[in-house]
């Protein structure tokens, strides 16, 4: 099961002052804890860290059974709160990249291990002002490995765009999976949800309400939720939450203009079952004879980055990546030769030319576009492994055009790590492309006017808001039309009015205030903003 929204709000909230909140283990007494083994240091000090082997797998509820994934007994053994806690502090004193700048914790402080990971990080911002880390995560593994292998997920196959978070709310419906139980109740792209649970969706101002709302949008199991939509037609309907099957290319077309086929390929997330219809849908572009592509990754919030590195190969070809750096992955300073993880010494990521073997089998020869510039459409949502495609392509040579808002900024990833039931998200490394270059914390961003950060993460291209009230892939769609007359004659036509906060980032920072009123925020997801290794 994926974490309850409510209760990550809580517990965002609450990672403040962990001392002073209840939260994961407050819901029941947790069972006493078996007496440690000698030796695993149950004892804080300050600036000491034993091994995380010391503490690994001694779980306050110990899983029983078989892991599916590896097929061998879950390792898990009746431990406590505090040992998970150990475990935890450990950890992230090893691998996380600014571990220095982490508070040193007493672990036996507090009861839940959850809030208590919120603080294991940096405090440090971005020239900006912003969050430096502002990816620090946790999800259920089953959940997660569910998502991850097949990309199913528990809800309607509704993609929701939190356009307002405070009242008067505003939540779109921004995607519609094909053969959802959404699509099949007509819910269609640019709707506005208004109620939901018989909570006002757009005026409520309780944080009870608020609470049902998401537990409705972002359901955390399977489940009936009833919905009231206004669009050309109002629709109010039961939709029943159950296990949805995301297809992460769900569009691919050509779209003909006075100077040539230009192909258009949304891509929405790198998970694994990406890699087939990648690799189909660049078999179709190729076969269509384009001479640009347009990439759609306005929603894409990464995943693994062997999939980033695969598609980037597909676009630019051998003449342009043989030889170069797809990504280098660079760790903290304790660990400036091997990947601690890995296990191996650290060698630059390449383009791959061939399949990974995420789906079927690996080695198999890619086709390539062989093109010598891409027109990236982008949000704020555009994330880690997707800025990853920008940054690697921008590294060897390819002409990089962003057309939309300023991408997240991460620069950053990890390797997700299982303990006790839990997979924790912690950065672990950055990365640097051919040249180098890897100063995006920023974002990269067609509507700086001055650098903010390194001038390389500004690119040439247009600023230009989503288009909810027109389909995706739609040549009228505002980021699609404003790439194409961009690529005809250089200039910029947004017609949606720009805000001043082109970067996208005013209206998250106006949630997680509570500015105007309860805010609306969505559950952190394991594909939103994410570079991840295998």
């Amino acid at each position: 099961m994926r974490l309850n929204p409510g209760r990550v709000a809580r517990l965002l909230a609450c990672s403040l002052v962990i001392a002073g909140c209840g939260g994961g283990d407050s819901s029941s007494t947790p069972p006493p804890p078996n007496p440690p083994p000698a030796g695993n240091g149950f004892t804080y000090t300050r600036g000491v860290f034993q091994p995380a082997a010391n503490f690994a797998a001694q779980c306050r509820v110990p899983r029983t059974g078989t892991n599916p994934t590896s097929g061998r007994a879950y390792p898990d053994r009746a431990g406590s709160t505090t040992a998970e806690n150990y475990w935890l502090r450990s950890w992230t004193n090893d691998l996380y990249l600014w571990y220095s700048e982490v508070p040193d914790l007493d672990p036996s402080l507090t009861n839940d291990t959850q809030a208590f990971f919120d603080l294991l990080k940096t405090s440090a911002v971005t020239p900006s002002g912003a969050p430096k880390d502002k990816f620090h995560f946790i999800y259920d593994t089953v959940a997660w490995v569910a998502l991850s292998t097949s990309g199913q997920s528990t809800g309607f196959g509704i993609e929701w765009e939190v356009v307002r978070p405070t009242p008067p709310r505003s939540v779109i419906v921004r995607y519609v999976e094909a053969g959802s139980v959404a699509a099949a109740a007509g819910i269609v792209r640019g709707m506005q949800v208004t109620s939901a649970d018989n909570i006002d969706v757009v005026n409520d101002n309780t944080q009870n309400g608020v609470n049902t709302i998401l537990e409705a949008l972002y359901p955390d199991s399977p489940g009936p939720h009833l919905f009231t939509f206004t669009g050309a037609a109002t629709i109010t309907t039961t939709l029943t939450a159950d296990a949805v099957t995301s297809n992460p290319v769900p569009l691919t077309s050509t779209i003909d203009t006075a100077s040539g086929k230009v192909g258009y390929l949304l891509f929405t997330s790198h998970i694994a079952t990406a890699e087939p219809r990648l690799v189909t849908a660049i078999n179709t572009l190729k076969a269509a004879g384009i001479q640009d592509l347009v990439l759609d990754l306005r929603y894409n919030g990464g995943g693994f980055l062997d999939l980033a590195s695969e598609l980037a190969y597909m676009i630019a070809g051998p003449a342009q990546t043989a030889g170069k750096t797809f990504e280098l992955l660079q760790f903290n300073a304790k660990h400036p030769v091997n990947d601690p993880i890995a296990g191996s010494r650290i060698t630059p990521l390449p383009f791959h030319g061939t399949t990974q073997g995420f789906q079927g089998a690996s080695g198999q020869a890619l086709p390539n576009l062989g093109l010598t510039r891409v027109y990236v459409l982008t949000s704020a949502e555009t994330c880690s492994a997707s800025e990853s495609i920008i940054n690697g392509l921008k590294g060897a040579g390819v002409a990089v055009h962003q057309i939309g808002l300023t991408t997240c900024g991460k620069p950053y990833g990890f390797y997700p790590q299982d303990n006790c039931g839990t997979t924790y998200f912690s950065i672990q490394f950055r990365g640097v492309n051919e040249q180098g270059f890897g100063d995006y914390a920023d974002g990269f961003s067609a509507a700086r006017t001055a650098a903010t950060g390194d001038p390389r993460a500004n690119l040439p291209g247009c600023a230009a808001r989503d288009d909810l009230a027109r389909q995706l892939g739609d040549p009228s769609e505002e980021l699609l039309r404003v790439a194409l007359t961009y690529r005809q004659n250089g200039t910029c036509t947004p017609i949606i009015p720009l805000a001043a906060d082109t970067d996208g980032r005013k209206q998250a920072a106006q949630a997680a205030s509570g500015e105007g009123g309860a805010a609306l925020v969505p559950p952190v997801q394991p594909w939103s903003n994410n570079r991840i290794l295998r």
